[in-house]
């Protein structure tokens, strides 16, 4: 069967494991099939949001057809240049941290310790090829979806055209996520830079790298290559990097980073970007001052565009703008016939937002006739994590978005000195911050900073969404010694601020009388 549209994938390096990875979510022989008369839903993106949208319709049993569009690698960021690679990179990193440390714990470590750079990305690639077969072609079409390679564009309202078919649809979800935005820096691309997209490629480290954007991804990517042997330059714009973040737990990382020998360069403009005969030159300013360094390689780490291009959305009344996709707070376009999921739409560029949305995208547009019972963005609590060491995890309202809205906060801070647990693994720089109604135990958002906080971080946000306050908490039995000791801390807090003098009248009564 003729193919003409389909474009080949490579992956560099295409060595064993890439080439296992395109095999599974771009394979070189790949025939589209034979369109339906008319789809149920058409989904144009198989990263997450995609693929759950789509394998979540099929997977039903009700027939209905599903057709899923994907004119690069399926699995979307998240697989390919996002939570896989880089979480995988990272633990090697984090390995190389705890060495540094070892002698903390009476073990001496090796001096100097030795990184097999293409190794740790050579490791990287074989665990992305290994989990890749779960968002592959082959596993989505024994599914029961229709699977086109190829770049989707609307043709009218209920048709789309890819490799030369014209699909016809009931409903279409557009989830075609986002990408990293090149600054507008003079002489930067002619330089040449990597991303989130590109970096995963090397196989070679380079010696020194600047990481422009203090942002989490160039904070988490910052701290790794230091870690693996870089010398690295972080350049943020900001007074101090995570700047959206709780200033506290900023603090906390930024201080690490400068033990840890990052140089950071904060409040700073970069004006231009040379390429010289010992490397890249970037020109900056700093406090007003001007100044320059030479570094092998520079990574972007700052903004993210939605990827509306070739959609052909005006043909469609669908509207967008530099944030991407505009959606009501059922996902729905401007067009009611079309939704939106992930990257494409969302503030909130997580996998696990697209998994969310993309599951409110199901009920809305098969299972809400006439829109009746359907679910809201707005009712989702949104926890995230930025993957630094430590982590910082966050969840719920900070304190100045609860006291914008006219809500009185109390706030308790317990300091992971204070945790046994934290103790005894010599992680004491972090803590857990609750936020609270003040004259109730309702939470209302939470911090935590600590090596493993974003393995803490969910029972608070099941608290959240299950309305269950602190008094609540405080009531839970938490294994000792853990470091999630800290939020019952945290919550048996609270309950002593409940002891006025009043109350503990009262319960001296009780005792008298017991």
């Amino acid at each position: 069967m003729s193919n003409s549209a389909f474009q080949p994938v490579t992956v560099p390096p295409m060595d064993e494991y890439n080439q296992r990875l395109v095999s599974y979510v771009h394979p070189p022989d790949w025939v589209n099939p034979q369109s339906a008369d008319c789809y149920d839903l058409i989904v144009i993106g198989a990263g997450t949001a995609g693929l759950v949208v789509a394998a979540g319709a099929a997977g039903l049993g009700l027939g209905l057809k599903v057709a899923l569009i994907e004119k690069h690698l399926m699995g979307g960021d998240c697989l390919n240049v996002g939570c896989v690679p880089s979480k995988c990179i990272i633990r090697s990193a984090r390995v190389v941290g705890e060495i540094r440390q070892a002698e903390r714990f009476g073990i001496k470590s090796p001096e100097p310790i030795e990184v097999d750079f293409p190794a740790v990305m050579a490791r990287m690639r074989e665990l992305r090829a290994g989990i890749s077969h779960h968002d592959s072609a082959v596993r989505f079409q024994k599914l029961g979806i229709d699977v086109f390679l190829g770049a989707g564009r609307f043709l009218h309202n209920n048709a789309i055209e890819v490799g030369g078919k014209t699909l016809k649809y009931k409903k279409a979800v557009i989830a075609t996520g986002a990408r990293a935005v090149q600054p507008d820096i003079e002489g930067i691309k002619e330089a040449g830079f990597l991303t989130n997209e590109t970096v995963f490629s090397l196989t070679e480290r380079p010696e020194r790298l600047a990481v422009i954007g203090g942002g989490p991804i160039g904070c988490e990517l910052a701290q790794a290559f230091s870690r693996l042997g870089a010398k690295v330059i972080l350049f943020h714009r900001h007074s101090h990097i995570l700047n959206k973040e709780d200033a506290d737990a900023a603090e906390i990382v930024q201080n690490n980073f400068i033990r840890e020998g990052i140089e950071l360069i904060l409040d700073s403009q970069i004006q231009r970007v040379e390429k010289t005969p010992d490397g890249k030159t970037l020109y900056y300013t700093c406090n007003g001052k001007a100044e320059s360094v030479t570094v092998d390689n520079i990574l972007i780490g700052a903004g993210r565009a939605p990827n509306v291009e070739g959609l052909n959305l005006e043909a469609v009344g669908v509207e967008y703008d530099r944030h991407g996709v505009k959606v009501n707070d059922y996902l729905q376009t401007t067009n009611p016939k079309i939704y939106a999921a992930g990257d494409i739409c969302l503030k909130w560029k997580f996998t696990h937002a697209a998994d969310a949305a993309a599951r409110i995208v199901i009920k809305n547009t098969l299972f809400s006739p006439f829109g009746l019972g359907r679910s809201k963005l707005s009712s989702l609590v949104m926890p995230w994590v930025t993957y630094s060491d430590p982590e910082i995890a966050h969840v719920g309202m900070y304190e100045h978005e609860a006291q914008a809205q006219g809500i009185e906060v109390n706030t308790i801070k317990i300091p992971m000195s204070d945790v046994d647990r934290a103790i005894a693994d010599g992680e004491t720089a972090g803590f857990v911050k609750i936020h609270h109604q003040k004259g109730s135990d309702k939470i209302l958002g939470a911090t935590i900073v600590a090596p493993h906080a974003g393995e803490m971080i969910s029972e608070v946000t099941t608290a959240i969404v299950n309305k269950i306050g602190l008094n609540g908490l405080s009531g839970v039995i938490h294994p000792y010694p853990t470091q999630a000791e800290g939020i019952k801390k945290a919550a048996d807090a609270y309950r002593r601020t409940l002891l006025t003098p009043t109350s503990k009248k009262f319960l001296g009564l009780l005792t008298k009388l017991s």
